[in-house]
């Protein structure tokens, strides 16, 4: 079992508990589901790039992505609608855990000059989505099969009804904010 899920089962809810004035234990805001998603501009000419992709995520991931495929078609990018443009992975329950717990640990702090995550990242509802900039920083990427630096979004879905309510639970959980 991950040790950042006993952290959100005894401190976190205490602390949540405490701070948001709740007395119901089922109101408490906790994390829902976390989705990585790569989206490759390069796939329009070269589908083998989505294999890559795959391989990395699901070593990161630990779970099988899914390919994403255009919902509309756009000319100028030479786009057409149904053509294979990304891939998506959504974590639940132990495996989000887990690579929450290894996203905080290990990941975050091999980012070069890292101050710490964005506070303006929040889409009004308690949802955080973190751009990253470049799959190596996490240690179950393999160096050798990496054919292009590539960057990746991770959204962590709460169920926070507030920004400030999403923002206590990340970062009691470990999430490491910037001191403004």
């Amino acid at each position: 079992m991950s040790t950042l899920r006993e952290k959100y089962r005894t401190t976190v809810i205490d602390i949540l508990k405490k701070e948001l004035k709740i007395k119901n234990v089922h109101q408490i805001p906790k994390v829902e589901k976390v989705i990585i998603n790569v989206g490759a501009g390069e796939a329009i000419q070269n589908v083998k790039c989505l294999e890559v992709i795959q391989d990395y995520i699901k070593d990161i991931a630990g779970q099988k992505p899914v390919v994403r495929k255009a919902k509309k078609s756009i000319a100028s990018f030479k786009l057409r609608e149904g053509q294979p443009i990304g891939v998506k992975v959504t974590l639940r329950r132990g495996m989000m855990y887990d690579f929450l717990e290894r996203l905080i640990n290990t990941a975050l702090p091999r980012v070069r000059d890292f101050k710490g995550i964005p506070n303006k990242a929040f889409d009004g509802r308690g949802n955080y989505t973190l751009g990253i900039k470049e799959q190596l920083v996490f240690p179950e990427v393999n160096y050798e099969k990496i054919d292009q630096v590539r960057g990746m979004n991770i959204t962590i879905v709460t169920t926070a009804k507030t920004d400030e309510e999403g923002k206590l639970l990340l970062s009691s959980l470990g999430l490491p904010f910037r001191k403004n």
